[in-house]
């Protein structure tokens, strides 16, 4: 005993007949259809990789001409870099400097005045100050002197 529980007369829906007749124009149409679409896809992505192309070697050349080098470094540049923007492309050259002759700038941290300011004063307040090893050592020399006279010529000297 078989667990199908369809009847032998639903059997016959598929015929021919359903293929044939209108389904078929139907199904040529899609097919064009399908076939014009593939084919502004291919249009379309060959154009967006054309122009993808062009604007990379924009980038790369404007880049190159900000910095002073030969445009015909572009090509190095292109086949190195896969994701091609300013940025990439500056520390690419950063990187390749010495190919080209050109000298990499040291970008100097801006000094604010008033910073400067704090530490000239710094330095005035710790240059004449002791320091403890300085201390300990007068405190020795001066334990160790053996005349009045050396303990003066002692204090003398640190001022």
């Amino acid at each position: 005993m078989s667990n199908n529980y369809w009847d032998e007369e639903d059997d016959d829906l598929d015929t021919q007949e359903q293929y044939t007749g209108d389904g078929s124009d139907l199904l040529k149409k899609l097919r064009k259809a399908k076939r014009a679409d593939e084919k502004r896809i291919k249009e379309l992505t060959e154009q967006l990789e054309s122009l993808s192309k062009v604007q990379r070697e924009r980038v790369v050349k404007e880049v190159l001409a900000k910095k002073g080098v030969n445009e015909k470094a572009a090509r190095l540049v292109l086949k190195d870099l896969d994701d091609v923007n300013e940025e990439s492309v500056s520390h690419w050259l950063d990187d390749n400097a010495d190919l080209f002759g050109i000298k990499v700038q040291q970008e100097e941290a801006p000094v604010n005045q008033q910073e400067l300011a704090r530490l000239r004063q710094q330095d005035v307040l710790t240059q004449g100050a002791v320091t403890p090893d300085r201390g300990l050592d007068i405190e020795q020399r001066m334990s160790q002197a053996g005349s009045a006279e050396e303990l003066l010529s002692i204090l003398q000297s640190q001022q």
